[in-house]
């Protein structure tokens, strides 16, 4: 921490849970960093997490209604910071006040209430000067100083939690004939119960969550806007009640749901912040009813993360007329046309655990189910406008296949939320546009699929877990190299594999290969590699299938198939190039070079040789993060790794062996040395690496993609 924990208790103190690091790397055109707190839940001035600007000036609409669908209710714009902005510090930290503010209110409609904060950072240092004002209008005064948080996974999840709430909807909307061009049929009629709206509609509600909407008036976003607000009204209405279900990691932890009626909610809306913690009394649940106190971190637990359930209940046996109105009557004499929109949401909410559970309902997941509406809203309403004519001309039902997913990616502490069109693969042009915008604001690596959605959280932790399983059925060892101990070299630095891997060895999944499969097994490692880092969803190949691409690409005879050859670095390039089309340039380093065919082969005359190939080696596992397969004779490893002194060019490799024949015991692997830490030349003498034979090194490259 850079400031001592009594100086972080000030006023003016700006306490970050974020790394320096990721205010400036990597670098992104815009210079403005958003800064995301939890004004209602943490201290004042502290900042969970930096979001990056993408549209320059900036373009606070674009930017607020991209953010609005990002971040979960509970999260708040607390600030902005001006990475090296021209002009004094001051000028700089008062624009970027301002920005901030008036962000922040066209996110949420309103001025802040709370505290805020605009800084600027000093592009070469980090170094961070900012001013803060208590509240959203107030004067801003010179802050004090910087904390950064040594543990801010604890300080931000040790006594928060999050809510969700999943809520099917069905929009048939009936058009008019005409109505595209703002005109009413002939013979059309239409009533309603308020004298005094300008539009004629009519929402009708089932209990399967199902509305219709009737509409007279043009513009397709502003009927869709009228239907969310319509929506948004209905959940807080009499007959509609909230199931709340505590997540459970087993079933003795599991705890009893309970309903929250409309008039507990409703008792909620509208509050001041301090005013719902008032009305928090021994007779209020709070969320943390629906936590244990062994719960897990949720920082800890990305792939399994718990959360409060929240369902949406309808009672359609109360009435919904109210004193003083008639019924509603439309009629359509005349021709309507039909589009049918199904939207999926799907929300979550971070609040303190000791926030009544109504007043989370109220304050966070119904405004989280308006802001989720309105953000789809948007994207339908410019699909339904494209494509009108089809829709009005065939009665058709409209196919956008809106599905929010959240995700934690590593370097990020809270959950955001991104909504795909899953009508499209995720390979598609227009999904990868979307992943990569979000990869920078959210300052993540432009070459890893963090936020495909393999990688989104999930919830249920009561479920059981299912063990890593080879097609046919057998298990799996995973990153099996995590425990191992030193390596011995004095002084060394470590470069490692970037990513999960599993382990495939000698008689796996009953194929008897011992003595001819090691290359095979070496490449289902690496498949395994770019099947759990997400570039890739097929099946890991069995030994016929490597040998039927093989065949196909017309490197082998068809008699290859079914056969115990052997099979080396060159041949699993080719594999590698088919199943992937993974990138690769070829490089021999010895002799002349040869034409590129899409692989990166390092040779050497001995194994003698290979250590200095270490400092090569190093970067590829800087750089690239791939398991290397290295084979030589007859002899084929998976390298995870080296351990180099570049001073006095003492090293080692980690080694994953695929000629183990025994049962998948980790501890018995590891005290084997099948997999472990493997000089050239051991303390004995002994030669790792065969002096009179030449070595293939199989360097896989990480696809430039997100």
């Amino acid at each position: 921490m850079e400031a001592t924990a009594a100086g972080s208790r000030g006023r003016s103190a700006l306490r970050l849970f974020c790394p320096k690091r990721s205010l400036l790397f990597p670098p992104s055109p815009f210079p403005i960093r958003w800064l995301v707190g939890a004004p209602r839940f943490l201290p004042p001035f502290t900042v969970a997490a930096a979001l990056r600007s993408l549209h320059g000036d900036p373009d606070l609409p674009r930017e607020a209604d991209e953010i609005r669908g990002l971040l979960p209710r509970g999260f708040d714009i607390v600030g902005a910071l001006l990475v090296g902005g021209e002009g004094s510090d001051a000028d700089t930290c008062s624009r970027a006040l301002e920005l901030a503010r008036a962000l922040r209110e066209r996110l949420f409609g309103e001025a802040a209430s709370h505290g805020m904060v605009g800084g600027c950072v000093d592009a070469a240092t980090g170094e961070i000067r900012f001013i803060a004002s208590e509240s959203g209008v107030s004067k801003a005064v010179v802050g004090s100083e910087v904390v950064w948080e040594d543990d801010p996974g604890r300080l931000l999840w040790e006594k928060g939690c999050l809510l969700r709430c999943e809520l099917p909807l069905k929009l048939p909307l009936y058009v008019p004939a005409g109505e595209m061009s703002g005109k009413c049929s002939k013979g059309q009629l239409y009533l309603t119960t308020n004298p005094h709206s300008q539009f004629s509609y009519n929402v009708t509600y089932s209990s399967k969550c199902i509305y219709v909407i009737s509409l007279t008036f043009s513009g397709i976003e502003e009927r869709l806007s009228l239907v969310i607000e319509s929506t948004s009204t209905k959940l807080r209405e009499h007959h509609v009640s909230y199931l709340v279900e505590g997540p459970a990691t087993s079933p003795e932890e599991s705890h009893r749901p309970i309903i929250l009626h409309s008039d507990d909610v409703s008792s909620f809306k509208h509050l001041p912040h301090t005013e719902g913690r008032k009305q928090c009394n021994l007779n209020v649940l709070s969320c943390s009813e629906f936590f244990s106190a062994k719960r897990c971190n949720l920082s800890l637990t990305r792939k399994n993360a718990a959360a409060i359930q929240i369902t949406v209940l309808s009672n359609q046996s109360v009435s919904g007329s109210k004193a003083g109105t008639t019924p509603v009557i439309e009629y359509f004499p005349a021709p309507t046309n039909l589009i049918v929109i199904n939207l999926k949401l799907d929300v979550l909410c971070y609040s303190s655990v000791d926030f009544p559970l109504a007043a989370a309902v109220s304050e966070l997941v119904i405004p989280g189910l308006a802001d989720q509406m309105s953000v789809m809203k948007k994207v339908i309403a410019a699909d339904i406008t494209q494509q009108h004519q089809n829709f009005l001309s065939n009665n058709s039902s409209f196919f956008v296949q809106l599905c929010p997913y959240h995700f934690i990616p590593p370097g990020l502490l809270i959950p955001v939320t991104t909504i795909y069109d899953t009508r499209y693969g995720e390979i598609e042009e227009k999904q990868s546009a979307l992943r990569r915008d979000l990869h920078i604001r959210l300052g993540l690596p432009l070459d890893r699929p963090l936020l495909r959605i393999s990688n989104a959280l999930t919830f249920g932790a009561m479920k059981k877990k299912e063990k890593n399983k080879s097609r046919s059925g057998s298990s799996l060892l995973r990153d099996v190299h995590r425990e191992l101990p030193s390596s011995g070299v004095s002084g060394g630095i470590m470069s490692l594999i970037d990513g999960s891997y599993e382990y495939y060895h000698y008689l796996h999944d009953g194929i008897d290969d011992n003595g001819w499969g090691c290359a095979y097994r070496s490449l289902q490692t690496i498949v395994s590699w770019y099947r759990l880092q997400q570039y890739s969803s097929i099946d890991v190949p069995n030994h016929r299938e490597i040998q039927q691409v093989l065949v196909e690409i017309g490197d082998k005879d068809p008699s290859f198939i079914g056969s115990r050859e052997w099979i080396g670095a060159i041949e699993l390039s080719f594999v590698l190039d088919k199943l992937l089309g993974v990138s690769f340039c070829f490089h021999i380093s010895f002799g002349k070079s040869i034409a590129q065919v899409n692989c990166k082969i390092i040779s050497v005359r001995s194994g003698d040789e290979l250590p200095e190939k270490c400092r090569e080696l190093a970067m590829h596992f800087e750089t690239q993060g791939t398991p290397v397969m290295i084979g030589g004779g007859v002899l084929a490893y998976t390298l995870l790794g080296v351990d180099y002194n570049e001073a006095s060019g003492d090293c080692a490799f980690l080694i994953l062996d695929p000629h183990y024949t025994g049962s998948d015991d980790i501890k018995k692997i590891v005290n084997g040395g099948w997999c472990g830490w493997k000089k050239s030349v051991d303390s004995k003498g002994r030669s790792f690496f065969l002096k009179d034979k030449f070595y293939n090194l199989l360097l896989p490259q990480r696809p430039n993609m997100v």
